[in-house]
């Protein structure tokens, strides 16, 4: 008695393949049966090697995108009485119809969305490991840095920076503390300083204490210790020759465009 075989066929990882094969072979009895794999398929040739492996009854699930490739895949099944199931082909059909457009059928997009994912996990993993100045060595390391003082949003936009791949070290301002050297030993184009009105701080902070159960703000919330932390700042960025941004009336997603704007043209100039 010949073996069933039930093999997949991918010009990819056949990751997709695999899912779906895993979903149908839940509802029949398939001990016995054989699941070979045969990923990265991308010629003829490889494919003619594939057939000539082969033995027994095989039916094929292929998510192979190339034309060309699939249609050869085909014929060689039907030469062998094989037969092929292009998982892609309903789906990619009815999304050409409804979406008016031809599918790309680009060898690796998935594998590219992958990559993508992958790279904004890093930056994640970056910002919060060079958050609120606690490794300064992050500066060199970084795309872009934010230096600030308190309360000027650097960790919701190093953040929101992150999902868009940059990544980002964050080092807050305090007068009495000496800034870290290593901001005198980059690019000042990849830093960014922001600033805020006094009065919108000043609302700022005072919610912030009320949240933390503070009534009364002391000096983190006055106007003297506010004007001083901002015109330590002003003169810091002076000195570096960094851009400012104002943060007072943006949000954080109209903050993150400013500063990819910025960097984006620093990149151009280079």
């Amino acid at each position: 008695m010949s073996s069933k075989n039930l093999i997949i066929v991918s010009d990819s990882t056949g990751e997709t393949a695999i899912q779906m094969t895993n979903a149908i072979k839940v509802h029949f009895d398939l001990d016995g049966v054989n699941i070979l794999r045969y990923p990265d398929i991308l010629s003829n040739e490889e494919i003619d090697e594939m057939f000539n492996e082969l033995t027994g009854e095989n039916l094929i699930y292929s998510t192979i995108i190339r034309e060309d490739i699939l249609k050869y895949l085909k014929e060689k099944a039907l030469e062998k009485n094989y037969t092929v199931v292009d998982l892609f082909e309903v789906p990619l059909t009815a999304a050409e119809k409804f979406f008016n457009q031809k599918a790309k059928r680009e060898v690796g997009l998935t594998r590219t969305l992958s990559e993508d994912y992958f790279a904004k996990i890093e930056a994640l993993d970056f910002a919060m490991k060079y958050d609120d100045g606690k490794d300064p060595r992050g500066i060199k390391l970084a795309d872009i840095v934010l230096i600030g003082i308190s309360r000027t949003s650097k960790t919701p936009l190093s953040l929101n920076l992150a999902f868009k791949n940059y990544k980002v070290c964050n080092i807050p301002l305090v007068p009495e503390i000496n800034p870290p050297e290593e901001l005198f030993q980059v690019d000042p184009k990849k830093i960014i300083g922001l600033i805020i009105n006094k009065d919108k701080l000043n609302e700022i902070r005072n919610e912030r204490l009320k949240s933390m159960g503070i009534v009364s703000g002391g000096e983190y919330s006055s106007e003297n210790r506010i004007l001083n932390e901002l015109n330590f700042a002003l003169e810091l960025y002076e000195k570096i020759g960094c851009r400012v941004i104002d943060v007072t009336t943006k949000t954080i997603e109209e903050t993150t465009s400013d500063i990819i704007t910025m960097i984006d043209q620093k990149d151009n100039i280079n």
